[in-house]
């Protein structure tokens, strides 16, 4: 059964449902940009005080690329609803830009813990 071929209720039911999850994932992204900004800002705080906290940088971006991850996911429901040349471009910008962050956050990652992050023999 092709999706032109579902009933008009259906089709509705299920298009309402997709939209409904695309803005629960974007929801869920915009909450991780939100806590890793707030646990950036407190550790820069608390190394202004003179506390020893993890790196800022790294921590902010290991969030923002979660969040784009969520970002992705929802971008790809709503291409799968409503699929038109400016969700596809949407879609494929974000995902260029997830990858690049994510293999740049990834060869840092490599550089700053490569010792540690490798097995014993």
């Amino acid at each position: 059964m092709h999706v032109a071929e579902l009933p008009e209720g259906l089709e509705a039911a299920v298009m309402a449902a997709a939209s409904w999850l695309k803005l629960a994932i974007e929801a869920v992204s915009v909450a991780i940009i939100l806590a890793a900004m707030l646990v950036a800002l407190g550790r820069l705080l608390a190394q202004a005080v003179g506390r020893r906290t993890g790196d800022v940088r790294m921590g902010l971006a290991r969030g923002l690329s979660l969040a784009l991850e969520f970002q992705l996911a929802a971008d790809i429901v709503g291409t799968a609803i409503s699929p038109d040349w400016d969700q596809i471009g949407k879609l494929a910008a974000v995902a260029a830009i997830r990858t690049f962050l994510n293999f740049f956050l990834q060869r840092e990652l490599a550089e700053e813990h490569g010792p540690r992050l490798t097995t014993r023999a």
